[in-house]
């Protein structure tokens, strides 16, 4: 099994907006780095975890658990001329996105905020808190994934 954190502005699509959804769950679409979409293509699989992170707001943090329940497949964003996430160099013959399927797993009580994150010696080395890391999409060790179960507990 892979861990992960995903990002999301929580104006745009927080745990809670998941959480409303029918079945907990929806595609997580609008990826547009390469190193996030080949994460998503390559690596990531039904059954693997995720941090849910809430991203661009007054606290930044971890937010709750996902699971993938569908690997990767097409970003029909990338086609839709009205949406905000549509490339023109995306075709259905050769799409260049993709996207998965998540479900809401759970909410914790409290946002494990990134100031927080970045006291714990445990996770100095964890994707997130690389200066200049700002990729949506990022893996988690197995042992970074232990260490924040515990701060969520």
């Amino acid at each position: 099994m892979n861990y992960w954190l995903f990002k999301s502005e929580p104006d745009a699509f927080s745990i809670d907006d998941l959480k409303a959804m029918k079945g907990k769950k929806d595609h997580w679409d609008g990826i547009r780095n390469y190193q996030a979409r080949n994460l998503m293509r390559d690596e990531m699989k039904k059954g693997d975890l995720g941090f849910f992170y809430h991203s661009s707001c007054k606290v930044p943090g971890i937010v709750g658990i996902v699971e993938v329940v569908r690997e990767a497949y097409p970003d029909h964003t990338a086609l839709d001329p009205e949406s905000k996430y549509h490339d023109p160099k995306s075709t259905v013959d050769d799409p260049r996105w993709v996207m998965v399927d998540v479900r809401f797993k759970r909410k914790f009580d409290d946002v494990l905020s990134l100031s927080a994150l970045r006291e714990v010696e445990a996770l100095s080395d964890m994707v997130l808190l690389r200066k200049g890391s700002r990729l949506s999409i990022q893996p988690v060790t197995e042992s970074q994934w232990q260490t924040i179960l515990g701060l969520a507990s």
